[in-house]
């Protein structure tokens, strides 16, 4: 099971008054420097996203740069980075993410956990892909919270990828 990872929003909380953020500190030296926000992620994610049993991937504009600054800082290794290709009108109703997603699945079934997710995304791979998928859209201004873990957790257990408790 693929499990397709945004950064920014997901991950990296924006929105709220800067107050409203905890601040986590971990001893990778230099990440904060030419990204602040970082910050404001929470370092034990990572072990959270991990226990999800899936093939993690960006899914995010960060694109190698997330292996460089935002793995070290939550204790994962380098993960595969979907590239995108260069398109100068994005695809209508469509995230301009939602079709290279789909080509890259090829089929798997996958999670995709972003903060710009909208309904024709979800019916668009409903038709266009083979495999069961859950669009999981995040709250920008809160990034991935224990809800958010729930839902994935449910349905990745409706799809047998997870054991009761997990």
């Amino acid at each position: 099971m693929l499990l397709f990872l945004d950064v920014d929003g997901a991950l990296i909380p924006y929105g709220a008054p800067d107050s409203a953020y905890p601040v986590y500190e971990r001893g990778v030296a230099g990440p904060s420097e030419g990204h602040p926000l970082l910050w404001r992620v929470d370092p034990a994610l990572g072990a959270r996203l991990t226990a999800l049993g899936c093939e993690l991937v960006w899914a995010s504009t960060w694109m190698d740069e997330a292996n460089e600054i935002i793995a070290p800082w939550l204790g994962l290794p380098p993960l595969p980075v979907v590239e995108w290709p260069d398109e100068d009108e994005p695809p209508g109703l469509l995230h301009w993410k939602t079709q290279p997603l789909v080509a890259w699945a090829a089929g798997r079934p996958f999670v995709w956990i972003d903060d710009e997710l909208t309904e024709a995304d979800r019916a668009w791979v409903a038709v266009h892909h083979r495999g069961p998928a859950l669009l999981h859209r995040v709250n920008h201004v809160y990034g991935l919270t224990e809800a958010d873990f729930g839902a994935v957790r449910g349905w990745l257990g409706e799809q047998g990828v997870l054991a009761e408790g997990s």
